[in-house]
């Protein structure tokens, strides 16, 4: 075996597969989580990694107390997350192939079921 050819070979994959995979951000812009409480006090974003990058309470997010609040903001923080990952798995997937989706799934990047409670609110939104 050829290592320099094979090495050589392995590098221009790599290369080209982090081409594809920054073509596909650029198509589908910033990817982030977003969940909103259903009477809409408080409102949360999360980078890909579940990381909160906003956090929005009204006033009436307020009156509930700081333990509900706290509560809430999890509760939201996780469907968000959950949201992140997919759109993370449906932007590297169609890069990756199917050996690849395991890969992302075990990082935490998986798709949610359409039917699912967190699936994201609009069609298309993260896919």
């Amino acid at each position: 075996m050829d290592f320099d050819r094979e090495i050589s070979r392995m590098s221009e994959q790599v290369d080209r597969t982090a081409e594809r995979a920054g073509q596909q951000f650029a198509r589908m812009g910033r990817i982030s989580g977003k969940a909103e409480a259903p009477d809409g006090a408080i409102r949360v974003e999360v980078n890909p990694g579940g990381m909160l990058t906003s956090v929005k309470l009204t006033p009436l997010a307020l009156r509930s107390g700081a333990e509900a609040v706290a509560e809430q903001i999890m509760h939201l923080a996780n469907r968000a997350t959950r949201r992140a990952g997919d759109q993370m798995y449906h932007a590297l997937a169609p890069v990756l192939g199917p050996s690849g989706e395991k890969h992302l799934r075990s990082l935490g990047y998986e798709p949610i079921p359409e039917d699912d409670e967190d699936a994201p609110p609009m069609p298309g939104y993260g896919r």
